[in-house]
């Protein structure tokens, strides 16, 4: 299957779309999402055998898609399920691994999983080392240091750690029960299972070959495309949501849909989601590419800007029941929350964005 053309990402849109429909519908996903697991391992081996995670990857390391809008399809059906499966982990150690040219097959495959260890607990500045810190011990090395908000950092089978050794940052694979790893896990607010990573002389082989930060950095930029196109995803069902809901809510013997204060707001809305949608396409459409880190900004920050406003007018149209737990709306503004802090928020992104102008 060739896909560079549109309709075998459509087809692969759609497949996805009705296993989660039927394997995740939001009820089942937030009993496992708000539980001890924080996914499904049903839902992830069965995605698994989809091969939905070959879609992130290119052919050189076993996959059959890899492109930035092969990204963007899988995230933003991610996004409109509210998936918690650990395909974030996934496309961002394999991407770093792929660096190397050394990404198992497992990750390839979707039945090894894997988290990214990189954020530590202290603020860094832009250049400064890393807390976390590896020496050479022996034959191999030792790790010693904490890493913070890891995604799944208890189910994964392997965490790709960055530590800071005499020569530069270099990356490390930790396997799971390794002696000296302790892992302090925790549901996240907006579901899903996140832990802080403690490491206390973990012996490590070798570490993994190529440049770290040029590895860290395509993970960090792959990344950033996930999360804006999952954020996508979910935009467009509560705007959905909220649209059928003023069609359908009656006050004064009407549908609140025609007040047009209402319509005014929701216009709004529905002109921001669209502008979201030409910053990501633009993103994925540069991933890989000079100047890609600048789309990238933008596309984090309009993404980040427009969820508030989703989530804000979406709960506000509807009312309080918006802010209840049994209306699925208000799990994803709760998603459309938190992704705006994830790998940088709007803020962040927004300066990083005139900040690449200026030096453009």
């Amino acid at each position: 299957m060739d896909f560079q053309h549109s309709e075998d990402r459509q087809m692969l849109a759609d497949t996805l779309r009705r296993y989660l429909a039927d394997a995740a519908p939001v009820d089942a996903r937030n009993r496992v999402a708000y539980g001890e697991t924080g996914y499904s391992p049903e839902v992830w081996a069965g995605l698994g055998e989809l091969g939905i995670a070959g879609a992130l990857f290119g052919e050189d390391v076993g996959g059959f898609g890899g492109s930035g809008f092969d990204i963007m399809v899988v995230f933003e059906e991610l996004g409109r399920a509210l998936a918690v499966e650990p395909f974030l982990g996934t496309l961002m150690v394999g991407r770093a691994l792929a660096i190397a040219d050394a990404v198992p097959e497992g990750i390839v495959a979707g039945t090894t999983i894997a988290a990214f260890a990189h954020a530590e607990p202290q603020d860094r500045a832009p250049g400064e080392a890393l807390a976390t810190r590896a020496v050479r011990d022996g034959d191999g090395w030792s790790l010693t240091g904490a890493k913070a908000v890891v995604a799944q950092a208890e189910a994964a089978d392997v965490l790709l750690v960055s530590a800071q050794t005499d020569a530069g940052m270099a990356l490390f694979l930790v396997s799971k029960g390794a002696e000296g790893l302790a892992i302090h896990g925790y549901n996240t607010v907006d579901g899903g299972r996140a832990g802080e990573v403690r490491l206390n002389g973990v012996r490590v082989a070798a570490p993994v070959g190529g440049d770290a930060e040029a590895a860290i950095a395509a993970a960090e930029a792959a990344g950033l495309l996930a999360l804006s196109a999952e954020a996508l995803g979910a935009m467009d069902v509560a705007k959905t949501a909220t649209i059928e809901y003023l069609q359908t809510r009656k006050q004064f013997g009407v549908p609140i849909g025609k007040f047009q204060a209402l319509q005014h707001r929701i216009a709004t809305v529905l002109l921001e989601v669209e502008q979201a949608r030409s910053a990501v396409i633009n993103a994925a459409d540069a991933f890989g590419k000079p100047g890609v880190e600048r789309a990238l900004a933008a596309a984090k920050y309009t993404v980040g800007a427009t969820g508030q406003l989703v989530a804000e007018e979406a709960i506000q149209l509807h009312g309080g029941i918006g802010m209840t737990w049994e209306l699925p709306l208000s799990h994803y503004a709760k998603r459309l929350t938190m992704i705006d802090h994830q790998l940088g928020d709007q803020d962040e992104h927004l300066q990083r964005y005139i900040a690449l102008g200026r030096a453009a």
